[in-house]
């Protein structure tokens, strides 16, 4: 990923934090049908290797865990919040007209051998982390075990777990850190003069970097 230096983010908690608020990441691998590339929700297990590791699960009828070299890395690409950025906001509009549209974002790409789980006990295990996190802070958070037992063995015998262990990590937060202090401030006002949830948080990211660069 290209990362000029002022928009990079190496900090391995930063990068966490996306990856588990933005866990659907996008997995990319190469066999020998080519490039192939599916939305996944990752569970992330920090602690499991030097940058982490991620588990998720695939249809058993999803050729992507079929065709996978684990000499070759596959890539995960999670997306955070992303915002057009119009040059009506800067400071320097007004002053030169020498402005252009752009657009702010937050990113993370984690590389690693896409290792095959096979083991209705490691998918079981899986599932019930995904569930038990997505389902917390709900008033009845459902369970894998609300379901009958046979209904879900029925439904891990479709699956087939993935493990990546995180080789390599890259994280870019393109948050407008690389213009002037006014036109940082006006395209945190235009944001929040938007009111999405989306544009709240990309202001407070406009801040936030500004601040602290």
């Amino acid at each position: 990923m290209y990362q000029p230096p002022h928009f990079r983010e190496d900090r391995i908690e930063i990068q966490h934090a996306l990856m588990r608020a933005h866990p659907l990441g996008m997995l990319v691998t190469l066999g020998a049908d080519g490039l192939m590339a599916n939305p996944i929700p990752f569970t992330l297990d920090s602690q499991a290797s030097p940058h982490g590791t991620l588990k998720a699960h695939l249809s058993r009828a999803n050729p992507q865990w079929r065709d996978v070299d684990e000499s070759k890395d596959a890539l995960v690409i999670f997306q955070g919040i992303d915002s057009y950025v119009t040059p009506s906001w800067y400071a320097m509009k007004r002053e030169t007209g020498k402005v252009v549209p752009t657009w702010n974002y937050a990113i993370v790409q984690a590389y690693g051998p896409m290792i095959v789980r096979d083991d209705p006990l490691w998918v079981r295990e899986q599932i019930g982390e995904l569930t038990t996190r997505h389902e917390a802070g709900r008033a009845e958070p459902w369970g894998v075990t609300d379901a009958p037992a046979d209904f879900v063995a029925a439904q891990i015998r479709g699956i087939v777990g993935i493990e990546i262990p995180i080789r390599r990590i890259e994280a870019k937060w393109k948050v407008s850190q690389n213009r002037q202090e006014s036109d940082r401030r006006g395209v945190a006002e235009g944001l929040r003069a938007q009111g999405d949830e989306a544009s709240l948080a990309m202001a407070m990211l406009v801040e936030a970097k500004g601040a602290a660069g």
